[in-house]
């Protein structure tokens, strides 16, 4: 088996928030006991609902925020080992929104070139020419580089953001929801665009999104999140073609279809969102779970491991 470049062991993150000024600070569990490993050069695809805790466990990896418990390693190296400059030259972001990322004061060139800047040992003449050559790759002209972000298109302003993460030649990179800011059209020209480099430079990608299309067009293997917890893992080809959790098995019948007089579809979730203060004993999907049983409200399922991948549901370790 492949030595796994990326390596999440248990990791939590718990919060405390109030609900107003005069109420007491509760508990938010964003991250709870998540374990996976990614091998070099492969894609894992990170999907649920807004709140289940992609995000916070995007920037806990990224070094932005530190875990409750668990850890993260890289090459088998803890990554709260590492110094600030040690980790910007191993992962390196593409965020969601491209013109909020970007510092709208300050031209394409020394967006792009800022990490170059931070890190000792390399001259302006050489920083120069490796930001052409990195605007080059992603498709940037090069009248570009002395252009403010504010225009630049929604598409440009990305490609922007992806040659600044990859202008260190990391090694991996952290997509949270990279095309969701954009037009439907430019989507897949980026999507492509982090493909073809991913190839290029021989990278390893954490793709958060909540668009399943999008995740089954660049994934290897995707992790399905609830309430912090992975509750289902697989091959993304696996994964699309034979879901095993109720969550998963409903979050792919909510994707629309081009087929026409279909309609919207029915998830048979109902409107209420997972709270991540307020986590029900049991599984914690199921109060939301169509198929659940009486178990399902009294004990946590646990997880199960077998050749398909992960899965945490009493329901399939039943059938098993």
């Amino acid at each position: 088996m492949t030595a796994p470049l990326i390596e999440v062991r248990n990791l939590t993150r718990h919060f405390r928030v109030r609900a107003g000024m005069f109420s007491d600070a509760r508990p938010v569990i964003a991250v709870d006991g998540v374990s996976f490993a990614v091998p070099a050069g492969d894609v894992l695809g990170v999907v649920g609902e807004s709140g289940c805790g992609k995000s916070t466990l995007a920037r806990i990896i990224l070094g932005l925020l530190e875990p409750t418990s668990g850890d993260v390693l890289i090459d088998g190296k803890s990554l709260a080992g590492l110094d600030r400059r040690e980790r910007a030259r191993l992962i390196q972001p593409v965020f969601q929104d491209p013109y909020s990322s970007l510092n709208p004061r300050r031209r394409v060139r020394d967006v792009v070139g800022m990490p170059l800047m931070a890190q000792d040992g390399m001259s302006a003449a050489a920083a120069r020419k490796r930001v052409d050559e990195m605007l080059a790759r992603v498709g940037l002209d090069p009248v570009m580089a002395e252009r403010l972000p504010a225009e630049l298109s929604g598409g440009q302003r990305q490609r922007v953001a992806i040659a600044r993460a990859l202008v260190l030649h990391p090694r991996i990179v952290v997509c949270d929801e990279p095309t969701s800011a954009l037009d439907v059209s430019v989507q897949a020209q980026i999507l492509n665009l982090l493909s073809e480099l991913r190839r290029s430079f021989g990278l390893t990608y954490l793709f958060i999104s909540h668009n399943l299309a999008v995740v089954e067009h660049v994934a290897s293997e995707v992790a399905v999140m609830y309430l912090g917890r992975i509750v289902e893992q697989s091959a993304t080809q696996t994964l699309f073609h034979a879901p095993r959790h109720p969550y998963t098995k409903a979050l792919l019948a909510s994707v629309l279809t081009p087929e026409p007089g279909l309609g919207i579809p029915e998830t048979g979730l109902g409107d209420a969102m997972p709270d991540p203060a307020n986590i029900p004993p049991g599984c914690r999907f199921h109060p939301r779970c169509p198929v659940a049983i009486d178990r399902c409200s009294r004990e946590a399922p646990t997880p199960m491991h077998d050749r398909r991948g992960l899965v945490e549901c009493h329901l399939e370790g039943a059938a098993s």
